[in-house]
């Protein structure tokens, strides 16, 4: 039987079992939507492809299965790059759908048209063009696989429009098969004797491709080899904070304490992660190319192994695939491991000092006594999204993640992102709390997604912490030009109001006891909700103010 392109396309989603998408609609891939209208697949209607894109990014981050995304040629895929180097940078499984020119057209600068194969290759791990619609079960099931092997990532397939008009005959589309990657017997061998011999260890996860079994199974290993375990930068869900083996978080703003531990250490066993410039301080706790400690790399992916440190042993496996092999190994019944276990105690103990909230606070909003309102308010299994500026130190620092999937944030840095994060988590797990922190200027990159929120029913609670500035920037220009604010202020919108004239629920808080009545009415009211948090300028870090930071010059 004859089908279009857009038909074929939609069963191929459906044969990988993709359940949802994210859009912003064009007119060149109509095809698609009307396939769409009678398939069981929820499509989420967005405002801005970038937001789109950013939905997509933190279904894959939350599923381990590529978020789908499908937007328009020109602006609409310019728009949506910004999630596309999200996905590549944080080894996101990710599919991006863009509706392209016709063929007849191509290479004729046609209406917004832009050869994305040069255009997007720096994004992507895989950019493809489908010219002829029989093909589209065999591009697809590979877009899948290339997501979702190795280090995960991105995948960029263009439609043209007349392609998707199509209609032909083409097998019928089967799904993916994920790539396993295990650990060796001799690696195994080998990483036992180096763990059994070594007198300050250390573990650091990170990357993607965990699963809850993964983490359960990477907190016993710790405990039998009595371990310290790190987080690296936006990982935090990875381990259980208040364990006893936690030793906290390797990312901006590290604890000094965890830095010199990580430093003195003659054994590394950085699973799942790259060590980028983030977690590693600028490059600074490892030595490039050759650490000073003995490292042991476990990625899947083999380009990464070796990329930038040279490991004394690389195994190329997955973090689940990895930790699964663990099971077997034992852990040595010897005397000398009472030093091992008190380290591992005394670097818990300095994690819960570093992450207990600061006495003092300039202004009449203190977030330090809101961190503390809201850990014991909040569930375990709360999912908590943000994108970046200094106000998510309050968060990194602060919250203490107890499971796994309560954590979607970009690794890359990327402003703007919390809100659409929040938007899918929530989309995805209705039954659970989605908090979102989110800047005055970080918000304003994707507040319109919001209105998602309220068209689609989802009830997130979205904090936007309102210092009036670009605060990270002025933060570095206070300390490097100190006086000279020049292109950092910010005059925002009554944000509490922007919520009701959405259709959700607004609350603006001016002093720290307005909060937590302020949040419990934001969780009755059933809405998406905003909560504006007045915060004082001064209040730029936890421990030293904008003025502070100004003094230092020089010094």
């Amino acid at each position: 039987m004859k089908r279009t392109g857009g038909q074929l396309i939609v069963e191929a989603l459906k044969a990988n079992g993709v359940k949802r998408i994210s859009c912003v609609p064009g007119e060149s891939f109509l095809a698609v939507l009307d396939a769409l209208h009678d398939s069981d697949i929820k499509v989420l209607v967005c405002r801005q492809e970038g937001g789109a894109a950013m939905m997509a990014d933190t279904w894959g981050q939350l599923t381990g299965e590529p978020g789908i995304c499908m937007v328009t040629r020109g602006p609409g895929a310019t728009n949506a790059s910004a999630g596309l180097h999200i996905a590549r940078q944080d080894s996101m499984p990710m599919i991006l759908f863009i509706g392209q020119v016709q063929r007849d057209a191509r290479e004729r600068e046609a209406f917004q048209e832009v050869e994305f194969r040069r255009a997007f290759t720096e994004f992507a791990k895989w950019v493809g063009e489908i010219d002829d619609a029989a093909r589209i079960p065999e591009f697809v099931t590979r877009a899948f696989a290339v997501a979702t092997s190795g280090r995960p990532g991105p995948v960029v397939l263009t439609l043209p429009e007349d392609m998707l008009r199509d209609e032909v005959e083409a097998p019928e589309a089967l799904p993916y098969v994920p790539v396993a990657a295990h650990p060796g017997r001799n690696q195994l061998a080998d990483l036992h004797q180096r763990l059994v011999a070594a007198e300050r260890p250390m573990v650091i996860l990170g990357g993607t491709r965990w699963s809850e079994e993964a983490v359960a199974g990477i907190r016993q290993f710790a405990e039998r080899f009595k371990l310290p375990v790190g987080c690296s930068f936006r990982r935090q869900m990875l381990f259980d904070h208040l364990h006893p083996n936690y030793a906290g978080d390797v990312g901006i703003g590290i604890n000094p304490a965890l830095a010199k531990e990580i430093k003195e250490a003659d054994l590394l066993v950085l699973l799942g992660g790259r060590l980028s410039e983030m977690p590693s301080s600028g490059y600074t706790l490892v030595d490039i190319p050759y650490p000073q400690q003995k490292l042991v790399h476990i990625h899947p992916d083999p380009s990464e192994l070796g990329r930038v440190y040279r490991p004394d042993l690389a195994i190329c496996a997955s973090p689940a695939d990895f930790v699964a092999a663990l099971a077997d190994l034992e852990a040595p019944n010897e005397t000398r491991w009472a030093e091992r276990t008190e380290r591992t105690e005394r670097m818990h103990a300095a994690y819960l000092a570093w992450s207990t909230t600061p006495e003092k606070s300039p202004g009449a909003v203190h977030m330090g006594r809101i961190m503390d309102w809201i850990e014991a308010n909040t569930a375990d299994d709360a999912i908590f999204t943000n994108g970046a500026g200094n106000y998510a130190t309050w968060l990194h620092r602060f919250h203490r993640f107890r499971r796994f999937n309560t954590q979607s944030a970009p690794t890359s840095g990327s402003m703007g992102y919390g809100l659409p994060a929040a938007v899918a988590a929530k989309q995805l797990f209705p039954e659970r709390e989605v908090i979102c922190f989110a800047g005055d200027g970080c918000f304003m990159m994707h507040g319109q997604e919001f209105a998602t929120a309220v068209q689609y029913g989802l009830p997130l609670i979205a904090l936007v912490i309102n210092n009036g500035m670009y605060g990270t920037i002025r933060m570095h220009q206070e300390r490097e030009y100190p006086g000279r604010v020049s292109a950092t202020a910010l005059d925002n919108p009554d944000f509490a109001a922007l919520a009701r004239a959405y259709g959700g629920h607004g609350e603006t808080v001016k002093a720290t006891e307005e909060f937590g009545p302020a949040f419990e009415r934001a969780r009755a009211s059933g809405k998406p909700a905003i909560i504006e948090i007045a915060l004082d300028p001064e209040a730029i870090t936890p421990s030293r103010t904008l003025t502070e930071i100004a003094q230092t010059k020089g010094r």
